[in-house]
């Protein structure tokens, strides 16, 4: 048996280089985007969150009666909303984590608490709560700024 050739010919360094430049732009042209800090106009406003949270609970749960089958699916509608309203604030390069609970209002006490590891420069975070003669509902938005 002999040595075959392969009838694939090997690229050139030269090849290999001018294919990895396609497409990429020159030095001078491309900008530093190692940004660590939001500006001060794009920081996590929780004022203004509690004030949407406010708004989207106050219609998606008025007039609402608590149905342990219906509350799960109402959470998840509850969190998208207030999900994209957020995102429609204009907080480039945060993540958003939004949490809804519901329950049924018996007249007995319910105690939450939360605890995050963060950068307490640049995140933060709102609730606010709905009560109403049926439920009770408290949802927290987080806004956590991505280095």
């Amino acid at each position: 048996m002999g040595d075959s050739v392969d009838a694939k010919k090997k690229p050139t360094s030269d090849e290999i280089l001018s294919d990895i430049n396609l497409g990429v732009k020159s030095e001078s042209s491309v900008q530093n985007t190692y940004i660590i800090r939001p500006n001060y106009s794009q920081k996590f406003r929780p004022a203004n969150v509690k004030e949407l949270i406010h708004t989207v609970l106050g219609e998606k749960l008025s007039g609402v009666t608590y149905s342990s089958e219906e509350s799960t699916a109402l959470t998840k509608d509850i969190a998208d909303s207030i999900k994209f309203k957020l995102k429609d604030l204009g907080y480039d390069r945060y993540k958003f984590i939004v949490q809804v609970v519901i329950g049924e209002q018996r007249g007995e006490g319910v105690k939450m608490g939360c605890r995050c590891f963060w950068d307490s420069d640049t995140d933060n975070y709102a609730q606010d709560i709905f009560i109403n003669e049926s439920l009770f509902c408290v949802a927290a938005a987080y806004g956590v700024f991505k280095y």
